[in-house]
């Protein structure tokens, strides 16, 4: 699965780093939940899992270049959007989608894994500034930062693809 993210994105790493990165995933990687993320486009043609996947991995290596906490950087950063939903068709019970997803996610990781406060930080505050309350570590700030990013860098292929020529953008 991560081989598949990497290709798609043009991702480059040694598979020493590949191999610590599944390590830091540990209970996540086989979980079938986390596979479902898949069935959900995000940014299309990306899924919600490649969207996750590509956060999850960039937070890994830009947390251990700096010292931080890579593996709660990594899980976190799979786990941000962890939310069974498509947001363009359906509409969270509770809220406006883009301020309530993290709390939705957040309660989906807790009920099927063990997390540790940084993790949780990460879920919760990953919208911010679009939620009030800031992040409380660095690897948060880190994985928010990145996943805006990995948004605008997949709406970027998307929008590469949709040229002026194409299909998509031809239609009356």
């Amino acid at each position: 699965m991560i081989d598949i993210i990497a290709a798609k994105l043009n991702l480059q790493a040694e598979s020493s780093s590949w191999q610590e990165y599944r390590v830091c995933l540990g209970d996540l990687a086989q979980h079938p939940l986390i596979h479902s993320l898949n069935d959900f486009g995000h940014h299309l043609p990306f899924s919600r899992l490649d969207h996750s996947l590509h956060v999850s991995y960039l937070a890994y290596t830009a947390c251990k270049r700096m010292g931080l906490d890579f593996q709660s950087a990594a899980r976190g950063g799979l786990l941000h959007d962890f939310f069974f939903y498509d947001s363009r068709v359906t509409k969270p019970a509770r809220g406006i989608h883009c301020i309530c997803h993290p709390d939705i996610a957040l309660e989906n990781a807790e009920r099927h894994f063990s997390l540790n406060r940084i993790e949780r930080d990460i879920i919760l505050k990953h919208m911010w500034p679009v939620t009030i309350i800031p992040p409380m570590f660095r690897e948060s700030y880190v994985v928010t930062i990145l996943d805006k990013y990995c948004a605008l860098r997949e709406v970027a292929v998307l929008g590469s693809r949709l040229g002026p020529s194409s299909p998509e953008t031809n239609r009356t």
